[in-house]
C-alpha cells in the first residue's frame, strides 16, 4: 500500500517541461542575408494517442497595407481561419499550390471570408491582385510548437515528458529541411536538442498568379479595385 502511495505521489510531482533549441539559418550565397526568424518547431507525440487540439480559437490572417499579418500563421489541424480585409480596396485571396486549395474570389475593404484547414500540411497564400502579398499557414496534428525569435532562439512550453516527432520548417529551405525530421525524447533532465543549422536558398522567384501567368507590372486602374 505504502509503495502505491509512492508511485502515486511521485506521478502527482511530475511536471511537463519546456523544450528549447535554436536555429542557426545561414545563406552561404550571400551571408548577409542569413535571418534565423520564423523557424518553425512541432513535436508530435509518438506511441500515444494525439492530444486533443483546441481548434475554436479565433485565428487570423489580416489583409492590410497590401500585406499579410502575421507572414507565418502556425494553426492546428481542422481549426478556421480568417481573412479579414482592411485594406481600402479589393483583395482576392487564394492557394492553389500546397496543403489547403482554396480561392476565396474577390472580396471588398471590410469584409471577411474563412477557410478551414482541414489537413495536415503547409499552405502558400497569395492574392491575385496584388503580387506582393505572400503568407504562410501551417496546419499541424499537435498543440507543440515554437516559432523562432530575432535570435533563433525556440522555446516550446508545457511538454510532458516522452517520445516525439520533431519536425522543422523554414520558408527558403522546404527541401532541405525534410532530412531534419528526427524522434526525440524529453524528460525533466533533457529538454532541449543541439542548435538546428539551415542551409538557406536565395529568395524563390516571383510565383504566378491563380491562373498560372505573370502579374500585371501595375495594378489595373480600374475602379473595381477601389474602395466601393
Amino acid at each position: 500500500m505504502l509503495g502505491c502511495l509512492l508511485l502515486l505521489g511521485s506521478v502527482a510531482l511530475a511536471e511537463n517541461v519546456t523544450f528549447s533549441t535554436r536555429a542557426i539559418v545561414e545563406n552561404p550565397r550571400d551571408p548577409k542575408a542569413s535571418n534565423s526568424k520564423n523557424v518553425v518547431v512541432w513535436l508530435t507525440p509518438v506511441g500515444v494517442p494525439a492530444p486533443a487540439l483546441a481548434t475554436q480559437k479565433p485565428y487570423r490572417l489580416v489583409q492590410h497595407d497590401k500585406k499579410f499579418d502575421p507572414h507565418i500563421l502556425v494553426v492546428p489541424v481542422g481549426a478556421v481561419v480568417e481573412f479579414p480585409n482592411h485594406d481600402p480596396y479589393f483583395h482576392n485571396v487564394f492557394s492553389l499550390f500546397e496543403g489547403k486549395r482554396f480561392d476565396l474570389g474577390l472580396y471588398e475593404a471590410g469584409t471577411t471570408r474563412t477557410v478551414r484547414f482541414d489537413k495536415v500540411g503547409v499552405s502558400y497564400i497569395f492574392c491575385n491582385i496584388h503580387a506582393q502579398m505572400s503568407a504562410v499557414v501551417i496546419s499541424i496534428p499537435t498543440p507543440y510548437y515554437g516559432i523562432s525569435d530575432s535570435q533563433g532562439d525556440i522555446v516550446i512550453h508545457d511538454v510532458p515528458e516522452g517520445r516525439y516527432k520533431l519536425q522543422v520548417w523554414y520558408e527558403t529551405a522546404p527541401e532541405a529541411i525534410k532530412s531534419m525530421t528526427r524522434e526525440v525524447t524529453l524528460s525533466e533532465r533533457d529538454s532541449s536538442i543541439a542548435p538546428l543549422k539551415i542551409e538557406a536558398a536565395n529568395v524563390p522567384a516571383p510565383h504566378k498568379n491563380k491562373y498560372g501567368h505573370d502579374y500585371d507590372p501595375a495594378e489595373p486602374a480600374s475602379p473595381a479595385y477601389e474602395r466601393p
